[in-house]
């Protein structure tokens, strides 16, 4: 007889909570998008694409995902301060994922 799989967002050798606990969260995915979809965004006008996050969370789920390795932070020592925000290698990789998701919720839309 075949064991039961039993999944556990605390596996560390899960590969799909592994992924999960990268992306998890409300406004992770919504910033991954919007940089998929417009490129290298400075931070006012990600905060403006990304409606209703707040600063504080956009903070927040900004440094998350840069140290997760999905999104790339380059600050320029200019006056005023510029700071720009863009997808890495690893990020893209994840584009595929999200173009599939998309889909489907068109599908769950109709």
């Amino acid at each position: 007889m075949k064991d039961k799989i039993i999944f556990s967002i605390e596996n560390d050798l899960c590969p799909v909570a592994s992924a999960i606990k990268v992306i998890e969260g409300k406004w992770k995915l919504p910033i991954i998008w919007v940089l998929c979809q417009n490129g290298t965004l400075r931070y006012n006008e990600l905060r403006k694409s990304v409606v209703g996050i707040t600063n504080m969370m956009l903070t927040s789920s900004l440094k998350e995902l840069e140290a997760s390795g999905l999104i790339k932070r380059v600050q320029f020592n200019e006056i005023p301060p510029r700071v720009e925000y863009s997808l890495t290698k690893a990020g893209e990789k994840l584009l595929p994922v999200l173009d599939e998701l998309a889909k489907w919720g068109e599908q769950l839309i109709k």
